[in-house]
């Protein structure tokens, strides 16, 4: 089959690979209909990201994928042949204590005990299980009689493909971010996961959301579903791009806090030097000190706790990949801030999504991807998308 492979900084290739099988009496074999590109899938691209030591060359990427059951394994009878099926991230059993209790993003059945992280995920190298990403013709799903989500034939797949990542990520930290009833809520970072939380916070009764980044074309879109945009570059300084949002929000800051940014962020010169270093580093050494000592960029996380009102509540939706740098803990508890964050818990989130997915569209999902390409073009959809080329913001693959 054809996938794309990472082969290391700014460099994936569309290569011939071996069609996936079933290994697991627990496995199915989907083949790909649509597939994103994510931000994530940039940062290991850029190689930006604390999990691109984990990477190796030929390590198929992405982990965002609708398609069509082709086969499953004999414990899988809940799916069959045919079936429309979309494959959340992470691998879950759907028995274990975790799972149980509404953390399927915790399985204790597909984690790594050695290194004790989270579930499996799909398409993030080592550290995460080593498991062959989606952006390919066919994609082998593990613990498939729990994790896959079955979605009506009919609909084309970019209304629910999101279902895979964005959009139950969205929702977890919109729901982590606690707005109060006709509350506010400022959300940093305006790429998919933020256009997508502002959307949902409005949808969810937010009187207000406020977006800040520095790309026009993500200001743009987000300005036009009703959400008041805010450019750092248009200020002075930090303090002034505060003071104007407060103007917003009764003097007091926002309610709540979403960081869609993650580690994306650029702060502290030690931390970048120290990111930068590790393109000349042998692997093993930098993967060693990374899971152990890795620094952050944390700007966006500080932003957010200067921002957040009193007695608010910061959802860290971006992910973070480092150990190392010191959080403003004392600011923290001084402001009696509530601080949430996880990996998103995909199957504890669809039901309450499939609602939004209606004909009326009222998230937008049928027109949220900026650009479609087929598979065999994905170098070049990489390219535009780290560049932030021709308004690139949601790029859709089709094998």
């Amino acid at each position: 089959m054809r996938a794309v492979t990472w082969q290391g900084e700014r460099n994936v290739r569309v290569e011939t690979v071996p069609d996936p099988v079933i290994r697991e009496r627990t496995d199915a074999i989907v083949r790909v209909t649509s597939t994103g590109l994510c931000d994530f899938d940039l940062r290991l691209y850029e190689r930006h990201d604390t999990l691109a030591p984990f990477m190796k060359p030929g390590d198929v990427l992405g982990h965002e994928a609708i398609g069509i059951v082709e086969e499953t394994g004999s414990e899988v009878t809940e799916l069959k042949p045919g079936d429309r099926v979309v494959v959340p991230f992470h691998l879950s059993c759907g028995h274990c204590w975790m799972c149980s209790a509404g953390l399927p993003a915790q399985c204790r059945t597909t984690h790594d005990p050695g290194r004790d992280t989270g579930a499996a995920l799909i398409g993030h190298g080592e550290l995460y299980g080593a498991v062959p990403g989606a952006q390919a013709e066919y994609l082998r799903v593990p613990q498939a009689q729990f994790g896959p989500i079955r979605v009506p034939e009919g609909p084309q797949d970019d209304r629910f493909v999101y279902l895979s990542d964005v959009l139950p990520s969205a929702w977890q930290a919109v729901r982590y971010a606690d707005i109060p009833p006709a509350g506010t809520v400022a959300v940093l970072g305006l790429g998919p996961l933020g256009d997508m939380a502002c959307r949902i916070a409005l949808q969810r009764g937010a009187s207000h959301a406020i977006g800040v980044d520095v790309v026009p074309e993500r200001l743009a879109r987000a300005r036009k579903r009703g959400v008041e945009v805010f450019d750092p570059g248009d200020y002075e300084s930090q303090d002034e791009l505060i003071a104007a949002i407060g103007t917003h929000t009764f003097g007091r800051g926002p309610d709540s806090v979403i960081d869609a940014v993650g580690t994306e962020a650029h702060d502290g010169l030690l931390a970048r030097l120290a990111l930068a270093q590790q393109g000349s580093e042998p692997r093993g050494r930098v993967a060693r000190r990374t899971y152990g000592t890795g620094p952050d960029r944390t700007a966006a996380l500080r932003l957010a706790v200067a921002l957040v009102r009193r007695g608010g509540t910061i959802s860290l939706g971006g992910d973070y990949g480092g150990v190392a740098d010191p959080l403003p803990l004392m600011t923290l508890s001084d402001k009696h801030v509530q601080l949430r964050t996880g990996r998103t818990n995909v199957n504890r989130w669809s039901d309450d999504i499939m609602s939004f997915l209606a004909d009326d569209d009222p998230l937008g999902v049928d027109d949220f991807a900026t650009h479609h390409f087929p598979l065999e073009q994905a170098p070049h959809a990489y390219d535009i998308f780290a560049r932030g080329a021709d308004g690139a913001v949601k790029i859709l693959l089709r094998p």
